[in-house]
Formats: structure tokens, C-alpha cells, sequence
């Protein structure tokens, strides 16, 4: 299984520091933001799996991202803040934050809550190479995919973006992401491709295309069917 992609912002370069390598010591990926916009320009530019969140940042505030992040994307956020006022943790989580820490911290408790987190935000951790929704199957050994028991024919683009899709069910992606992904080992293209590809893999896999959900303003998500 590849290691998950921890997003840490804080405007504290020793602190980021500390759980840059906290985190990379339990085998996990750390990229960090120094401020909010940072942290929501880094979303959309890379896979990130989990957010751990400062509040008090200069310009756009911890409260102010994570509401943004939750508005826009299925992304787990922990809170990691010096604040410990009661109402600031209700407030935080009332905007969508999954845990709230308090500095200073315990190193430990930290990497803990960090893996349950995750645990608890993804629920694609199977015991085989099939990725069951209903009627549709996906087989990563076998790149297969079947819908009501009956084989698609898919191209390698259409599966490898259906795939993507499905192992992050309920997180939107741009489709510069979705690009960047999945296109790998192509230099230049255009995005429109993205979206041909949505229309000609929604059309293949029939009723079951309608898990393949437009998110207005920012691309496509993976969910259950409308």
C-alpha cells in the first residue's frame, strides 16, 4: 500500500519541522503550507490524504480553511492548535474538523490520531484487489471491470481514471488533478481530455456512470449513484 500524503500548515517553520518528522518517522509522506492560501493552493495541485490545520495563521485563518476544505472536499482535518478554549473546539468541529490537539502536544498521541483518522476517513482498505459499489466491480489484479456481472471494454486511460476515481470515493478532484494523476507519462495535453473521457466512461458503465458526479466549480468525484 503507498504511503498517505499528510498536508501540515502552520505558520511556525520549527513546529512544521517537528511533525514533518514525526510523521515521516510512521512512514508517511509530510508536504507543508505556511499559511491558509498556501494550504488550499497545495490541494489543488497535489494528492493529499489528510490536513493538519494551525488556527491562528496570519491572513486567512485555520477556521477559514477548514470550512473551505469541507466545503469543496472529502479531506480529513486535524486541528492542531494552541487554542484551547472550549468554544474554539466546538466551532472547529461544527466547520468539519475531524480531531482537534492542543499544543503543546504529545508526539505520540499525535501519530495516533493521526492513523485513526485516516482509518476512519478511508474505508478502501480491502483484503483483496476487488473494489465493490453495488453493481460495479472493480478488479485491480486483473484491470477489469464489470457492471451487473457483465465485463466492460475499457481503454487504459478510461480505467485508470475510473480506478482513481473509485479508490478516493467522495473526493472532489479539479481537472488538473485528475490530469496529473492519471496521464502520468504524458507531457502535454489538453484537460479537455478529462472531460471526454468522464463522458465516454459514464456512457460504458451505463446506470452505474451515475457515480461519476460533476462537483460544479471544481471537476468530478466519485460517489453513489444520483
Amino acid at each position: 500500500m503507498k504511503s498517505r500524503t499528510v498536508l501540515v500548515v502552520d505558520d511556525e517553520p520549527e513546529l512544521l519541522q517537528l511533525v514533518v518528522t514525526y510523521l515521516k518517522n510512521h512512514s508517511y509522506l509530510a508536504i507543508t503550507a505556511g499559511t491558509g492560501e498556501e494550504a488550499l493552493q497545495v490541494i489543488q495541485e497535489r494528492e493529499v490524504d489528510l490536513v493538519i490545520l494551525d488556527i491562528m495563521m496570519e491572513g486567512m485563518d485555520g477556521f477559514a480553511v477548514c470550512e473551505t476544505i469541507r466545503r469543496n472536499y472529502a479531506l480529513p482535518v486535524i486541528m492542531l492548535t494552541a487554542r484551547s478554549h472550549e468554544e474554539d473546539k466546538i466551532r472547529a468541529l461544527k466547520l468539519g474538523a475531524d480531531d482537534y490537539i492542543v499544543k503543546p502536544f504529545s508526539p505520540k498521541e499525535l501519530m495516533a490520531r493521526v492513523e485513526a483518522t485516516i482509518r476512519r476517513s478511508y474505508e478502501l482498505i480491502y483484503p483483496t484487489d476487488k473494489l465493490v459499489f453495488g453493481e460495479l466491480l472493480i478488479d485491480r489484479h486483473a484491470r477489469m471491470v464489470q457492471v451487473d456481472q457483465k465485463e466492460l471494454v475499457l481503454t487504459r486511460r478510461e480505467y485508470d481514471l475510473l480506478l482513481f476515481l473509485a479508490e478516493h470515493k467522495n473526493r472532489s478532484f479539479s481537472r488538473e488533478q485528475l490530469f496529473t494523476n492519471v496521464w502520468t507519462d504524458v507531457s502535454t495535453s489538453s484537460l479537455r481530455t478529462v472531460d471526454t473521457h468522464i463522458k465516454t466512461l459514464r456512457l460504458k458503465l451505463g446506470t452505474s456512470g451515475k457515480r461519476i458526479q460533476t462537483v460544479w466549480g471544481v471537476g468530478y468525484k466519485f460517489g453513489e449513484r444520483e
